[in-house]
């Protein structure tokens, strides 16, 4: 459209002036010219928002402005004629991140000093200038609460940086600045005292400051700060997907086709940092104040209470939506331990449905037929499997973001932040390895590495204290936070909840490995190939079966593959730590266990004696379906991406698991023979007679009498871990028929079996 030519005129009423807007007939310009460029008769430019009115009369072309808008464009009613061009703003790069503007009284104070909420003025100027092209140098005429009007000057204009929209909200950037910009009702104002207010204006909150802030994010934040470490990649993905696509006004989001997220889902084991989150995202926030609610509090006794806590939370993103529609601001609303009234519908017994209205009125507010596009609710959870799969669809919780264990370098991160008071105060000594501690916290959670610095300061302060009579301290011992008192802790007071079953693996190979036989040492060159598969970035899932009859050694080869991989979560599920749980609490611990795994980096889980996990009896035969099934889902089931699982299975009952098809889902078997010569059980004895801890109760002619027995009467047949606890009785049968009792023990134990005709 050409530019035309206007003559300048007055506002006609109050409602006008506090508009800021030049005012125009509705027949002079398109609907969609919401902007013009106004040339005045000096040729100086100026950006104005139109208000089109049928107030002002069409056949006299005129264009209204408030008088402080005429005093800084130099213009003169009714004698000034001023050529007016329509104007586009670029939404990408010209919408206003932070406006600075300093604050005067618009006529002079009648007595006294009035004092102003900065925090409720930014929030009442986003509201009343949404959508609106502001200029360096421009006064405002702004209409606050009861308050006389206020003159403002804007002072400052900081545009968005379009490379946020990639997804880094930690990335320090040079801020952008502008003559003119495009006001969002995201945007952040920052006021500051003017030079004409003298002593008449004092501000008080938060946005009184005149350093510029970016909208949505502060750029003056990092995690340190913030006490979080180890989250910048979920920090990355909850800010690429609620709040980056905030910063822009809804008119370019319309032309995406897109709408805004509602919802996001942060789910993940207990100590993670979810609710450390939740405490510290409104530091990270320019826009309203976050609600931040405990899921547990919402429930009331009284009927209709806990909706009514519901409707509650979004009551002022209700009101500010009915009065400026898209123009509102981001409302947001932080459930921790949201499982606790979300559950699933019809799934809590004896509740007379209060959990399902709850599920329903959270439904209606997120997206039901009056849904609201101002607020984002934000959900944490260590549970997500008890969620109502309706919150979970899109519209509702799209966002479903893992909050996983950290890796080596996010513990580092996390040691750091909670080691940074005792390095600032020299207290921390200087053989403090972060980068040796975060290796050797394997798995560990970031609260348990907050508990894992506890517990090192209080061995460090226990030296400093005397016990006798009285408790005294030492004050001529300096108090330092030493290597060794990071050790004594990670031995003895903090363990990893998601950590490695250390003890139960070194339990079932104390003895180490005994090498009996060409076979067992082809199985054990196997090893490192079964390792290095377990890194290999290509491979999600490696699954091995162990197979051969009871007691050869399956646990141990089982626990050896396990130590030599070193993985940082390493479990083993055996049918001792089922013992009287019922069937389907069998298959929610395993579930666990599975669950445990993938959000590690990487895992090991040994499901040892799986006939025993799936209470197979031959007798009948008798076997758990469930946990069949079970255990067939979950051998499929591939973790997250990044993350590898190493599975290792033991069975004595190979031609079982295979009728119930569960041996296909590994993908090979081993076989761990018995010993069948009488030499195998000699090279037993031998290796069990060199350990000095653990002298041999045979002597040499006992070792003598053994082999030739053995050669000559008997046919071998028996599991090395059954041969060792027979060989350990030995030591209590009487010296002179040692030999002769420890042969019949193995005959009367079915390991051995007499030839009819001796060799």
């Amino acid at each position: 459209m050409a530019s035309i030519r206007l003559r300048v005129a007055k506002c006609i009423t109050d409602e006008d002036t506090y508009s800021n807007r030049a005012l125009v007939n509705s027949s002079v310009f398109p609907p969609n010219v919401k902007h013009v460029e106004v040339v005045s008769p000096s040729q100086r430019r100026f950006v104005f928002t139109l208000e089109k009115q049928n107030t002002f009369d069409p056949a006299r072309q005129n264009m209204g402005f408030n008088l402080m808008m005429r005093k800084w464009a130099e213009l003169r009613v009714e004698t000034d004629v001023i050529e007016v061009i329509p104007y586009e703003f670029n939404l990408a790069t010209q919408c206003v991140a932070s406006i600075t503007m300093d604050v005067d009284l618009g006529s002079k104070p009648k007595a006294g000093r009035i004092e102003l909420n900065t925090d409720e003025m930014a929030r009442e100027f986003s509201q009343q200038f949404a959508e609106q092209a502001f200029t360096l140098g421009q006064p405002i005429v702004f209409k606050y609460g009861d308050k006389p009007s206020l003159k403002l000057t804007v002072t400052g204009i900081q545009v968005i940086d379009p490379s946020l929209l990639h997804g880094d909200p930690g990335k320090k950037t040079a801020p952008k600045t502008a003559r003119t910009g495009l006001v969002t009702a995201n945007s952040n104002a920052v006021f500051s005292e003017g030079k004409e207010s003298g002593d008449s204006v004092v501000l008080k909150g938060n946005s009184c400051s005149s350093v510029p802030r970016t909208s949505i994010i502060s750029p003056n934040w990092d995690f340190e700060s913030m006490g979080i470490g180890g989250l910048k990649r979920e920090f990355t993905a909850i800010f690429r997907r609620a709040f980056a696509y905030r910063i822009l006004p809804p008119d370019l989001l319309e032309k995406l086709g897109s709408v805004y997220v509602k919802g996001i889902l942060l789910y993940g084991p207990p100590g993670t940092g979810k609710t450390l989150i939740a405490r510290q995202i409104g530091k990270m926030l320019n826009a309203r104040p976050p609600k931040i609610v405990n899921g547990p509090s919402i429930l009331d006794k009284y009927v209709g209470e806990s909706e009514a806590n519901i409707r509650k939370l979004f009551e002022d993103a209700e009101v500010e939506y009915k009065k400026l529609g898209n123009r509102s601001g981001l409302h947001m609303i932080i459930f921790d331990e949201i499982d606790a009234i979300c559950k699933s519908r019809a799934s809590v017994a004896g509740s007379s449905g209060v959990h399902d209205s709850v599920v329903n009125q959270l439904l209606s507010k997120m997206d039901g037929v009056e849904s609201l596009n101002n607020i984002l609710v934000i959900g944490m959870t260590n549970r997500r499997d008890l969620i109502d799969e309706a919150l979970l669809r899109p519209g509702r919780f799209e966002v479903q973001i893992p909050i996983g264990l950290p890796d080596q370098g996010g513990r580092g991160e996390i040691l750091r932040i909670h080691t940074a008071t005792m390095r600032k105060n020299n207290i921390l000594a200087s053989d403090v390895d972060i980068d040796e501690l975060a290796a050797l916290t394997k798995n560990f959670s970031g609260a348990e590495l907050e508990g894992l610095v506890r517990a090192a300061q209080s061995y460090a302060v226990s030296k400093m204290v005397k016990a006798g009579k009285n408790i005294e301290v030492d004050t001529s011992q300096e108090l330092v936070v030493s290597r060794n008192d990071f050790l004594y802790a990670l031995d003895n007071d903090v363990k990893s909840a998601f950590g490695s079953s250390i003890e139960e693996i070194d339990k079932t190979s104390s003895r180490g490995m005994i090498v009996w036989s060409r076979d067992i040492e082809i199985i054990l060159n196997e090893i490192p190939i079964l390792v290095g598969e377990a890194y290999d970035p290509n491979r999600k899932i490696v699954a091995v079966l162990l197979e051969g009859p009871n007691g050869s050694g399956k646990t141990a080869l089982a626990a050896k593959i396990a130590k030599e991989a070193n993985l940082p979560f390493t479990k083993m599920v055996s049918g001792r730590q089922l013992i009287g749980q019922m069937e389907m609490s069998k298959v929610l611990y395993i579930h666990k266990v599975f669950s445990d795994a993938h959000a590690s980096e990487n895992s090991c889980i040994i499901l040892d004696e799986i006939e025993r996990l799936i209470d197979y009896n031959p007798v009948g035969p008798r076997y758990s379906n469930h946990v069949v099934q079970a255990l067939m889902n979950l051998l499929k089931l591939e973790p997250p991406k990044d993350r590898k699982i190493l599975i290792i299975g033991t069975t004595s009952h190979l031609r079982a698991l295979r009728e119930f098809d569960l041996a296909s889902h590994f993908e090979c078997a081993i076989h761990v023979p018995p010993m069948t010569r009488p030499e195998h059980i000699m090279s037993v004895i031998e290796y069990l007679s060199s350990a000095p801890e653990n002298p041999s109760p045979f002597s040499s002619q006992d070792k003598q009498s053994i082999q030739y027995t053995l050669a000559n009467e008997f046919r071998v047949e028996v599991g090395i871990k059954k041969f060792i606890k027979l060989y350990e009785m030995a030591k209590h049968y009487d010296p002179h028929q040692r030999a002769k009792a420890f042969i019949d023990k193995l005959e009367s134990q079915d390991c051995i079996y007499r030839m009819a005709v001796p060799r």
